[in-house]
């Protein structure tokens, strides 16, 4: 188990939380195959305000770019997220995160378009902290899991994208066997990401090449 986000972080992360815009969302650039699909969360701000923070700023720093969908179940759920899935057949995905965990906000129920960090199993981490960068989006609502893990955000748009990509074909560990990346993770107002709409199918848009120049 990594360690826990030390208090002063925290703080810090509670701070952030209390000062962003509770009108942000994140714009997900995703790449399968040869085209650009767009996923947009809206975040849960008041129930998950250290998750919500630590995400945006792992999005700021470009964290989530380059990582895969490294676990797919077919209608039920997919899963992203883990700094080693940067690198094709790379040893240990699905166990990577930034260094460390994030404390337990069990407060909403694992909804159709839910988005949750994903953790451990209970037996060997039973305060049900969550990994500092995995999340999973629930396809279904799984009522089996509410009171579980820590829902910090929901699928507002590319839901259905979501739900075909968990049909993908994919190896003994439930991962895709054809890559589907996270090119870019941005998080933005969400009357400027409503303006800005869907990239051509290939390609950078405007918008992407403007933001690596910047960052």
């Amino acid at each position: 188990m990594k360690k826990l986000i030390p208090l002063l972080a925290l703080a810090a992360l509670s701070a952030l939380a209390g000062t962003a815009s509770a009108d942000d969302v994140a714009v997900l650039q995703l790449k399968t195959g040869a085209q650009m699909q767009r996923i947009v969360l809206e975040f849960y701000e008041d129930s998950a305000p250290i998750a919500v923070a630590n995400f945006k700023k792992l999005a700021s720093h470009r964290f989530y770019n380059g990582t895969a969908i490294h676990r797919v179940f077919p209608h039920l759920m997919v899963q992203g997220g883990d700094p080693l899935s940067k690198r094709p057949g790379g040893a240990g995905i699905g166990t990577g995160g930034p260094g460390y965990t994030l404390p337990p906000e069990i407060r909403r129920k694992q909804t159709t378009g839910a988005v949750a960090a994903a953790r451990l199993p209970d037996k060997i981490n039973p305060a049900r902290v969550s990994n500092g960068s995995q999340f999973f989006v629930s396809l279904q609502p799984m009522p089996n899991l509410d009171g579980q893990y820590t829902v910090f955000a929901h699928v507002v748009e590319g839901l259905d994208v979501l739900d075909k990509i968990s049909q993908a074909a994919a190896d003994t560990n439930d991962s895709p066997v054809e890559r589907i990346v996270i090119e870019t993770l941005h998080i933005m107002p969400r009357e400027k990401a409503m303006a800005t709409g869907a990239p051509p199918a290939t390609g950078e848009s405007r918008l992407q090449r403007i933001f690596h120049r910047l960052f």
